[in-house]
């Protein structure tokens, strides 16, 4: 018996601990991580989107609060009191104590809304202000896809560029031996080994610039994603392929709408709620009314010990109706105000369709610039590399110097450093242009 109990709990153990490990790799991003990895990853566990959902779960509980009180409102009310001294009434022009010494009472209220401007106003834009919570979260998203998707590319560019250097300094290494050899047999004088060895010490020192910036990009993705700031850096594919295919798959043709922009939704919802406000205060010269039962429990006693023997209930119904009369003019402030800024978020709209215009300008003209760059750099890169291939092959045949060769590798290293500086340039450039164009989604 004791042995399968012990069994039993061994494989509850291992259940459990598979399960947890399952959880926790499903929390965790991929060995190497694409950027749609690291959207998704940050679009959980982003402590800002977070924030954004707890902020709608308060709204919808502050909705339901308001829209509470259309239920009825049960209260109860109670006391206990001792006359020290009773009080006094004038019966025929003869003062008389009334009452007892000992009082107790218990009240119990049922209140009915039958109508209220404010709970008018909960019912007429509760729809409207869980939009607004929503529409919140949405514009949390897209800032959040938008800063990923730049980071994460800042990050690959950053590894394309140690990986140039890495090559380079290879290239700078057999460069040395060979003018280090040549100089040993004495073809050349010392010049070349030491330039050489000028280059690659400096290479050595770009890329060791290169891997301190890498760390503090790989720390800023981190706080973007929401990532552990303890656990190792971020993987990412080195995989350029699909970042050449994105930069040259954008419409330059796109027209804006602003109607596609998540700032014109939270505008037209927040009109709503205005032109909502306005009829709130034009409520204002309507009356309140609710409708209410009360039941009481009476006990009075001259001997305390007694109180609770004798019950005097009374119980009563009715309706209650509340209208001001005057307020100095109070409503009459409170509509124009409520059509004031109406009126004023009306011009909100102008405002966004001109930024969004000199957004979508300004974003095409970055793109379109940023891409004539990279397509003049991905020649570049070609042709020094085809020049330093050649200038190397006459260099070790004597026809061309060290420094000929020197120049060339220097303008190679130059044009790929460029060339994948000019790729994240347009892919940053690209979402800006989404952004502006109100086309950058956000699922994942």
């Amino acid at each position: 018996m004791k042995r399968a109990i012990f069994l039993l709990a061994v494989s509850c153990g291992l259940l459990f601990s598979g399960q947890l490990r399952a959880q926790q790799s499903n929390d965790l991003l991929p060995s190497t991580a694409t950027l749609e990895d690291c959207i998704r990853y940050a679009l959980k566990h982003q402590p800002i989107l977070h924030q954004s959902i707890i902020d709608e779960a308060i709204t919808d509980r502050t909705v339901k609060s308001k829209l509470a009180d259309w239920y009825p409102q049960v209260s109860v009310d109670a006391n206990l009191q001792h006359y020290l001294e009773l009080p006094t009434s004038i019966f025929g022009g003869n003062p008389t104590k009334v009452g007892v010494a000992n009082n107790s009472a218990a009240t119990f209220t049922l209140n009915q809304n039958l109508f209220t401007r404010d709970l008018l106003l909960a019912s007429k834009t509760a729809k409207e202000v869980r939009t607004q919570s929503q529409q919140n979260t949405t514009r949390s998203q897209i800032d959040v896809v938008s800063d990923v998707s730049k980071a994460y590319y800042d990050v690959l560019l950053t590894q394309q560029q140690i990986n140039v250097l890495s090559e380079d300094i290879v290239r700078l290494e057999r460069s040395l031996k060979d003018a280090y050899n040549q100089y040993q047999s004495g073809v050349v004088d010392k010049t070349d080994y030491k330039r050489a060895t000028i280059s690659l010490n400096n290479a050595k020192a770009q890329k060791k610039a290169a891997l301190e910036l890498l760390n503090s990009k790989q720390a800023y993705l981190k706080q973007l994603l929401g990532y552990p700031t303890s656990s190792p850096d971020i993987l990412i594919s080195s995989d350029t392929t699909t970042m050449v295919a994105e930069v040259n798959n954008s419409d330059t043709s796109a027209i804006p709408d602003y109607h596609n922009r998540i700032e014109y939704k939270l505008l037209k919802t927040q009109e709503s709620l205005l032109e909502a406000n306005v009829r709130y205060n034009k409520w204002g010269y309507l009356p309140t009314v609710s409708a209410f039962v009360n039941y009481a429990f009476a006990y009075q006693n001259q001997d305390f010990g007694k109180l609770y023997n004798n019950n005097y209930p009374n119980s009563l119904l009715g309706l209650k109706l509340s209208l001001p009369i005057f307020q100095g003019g109070k409503r009459v402030h409170n509509i124009k105000m409520a059509e004031l800024q109406l009126e004023r978020n009306k011009w909100d709209f102008e405002s966004l369709t001109s930024a969004v215009n000199t957004q979508y300008t300004q974003a095409m003209a970055a793109y379109r610039s940023n891409l004539n760059d990279y397509m003049t750099l991905k020649e570049n890169v070609a042709m020094a590399q085809d020049v330093y291939n050649l200038l190397q092959l006459q260099y070790k045949e004597g026809i061309k110097t060290y420094l000929d060769v020197l120049i060339s590798e220097t303008e190679l290293r130059t044009a790929q450093l460029s060339y994948y500086n000019a790729m994240y340039q347009v892919l940053s450039s690209k979402i800006d242009l989404q952004k502006a164009l109100g086309t950058l989604t956000v699922n994942y």
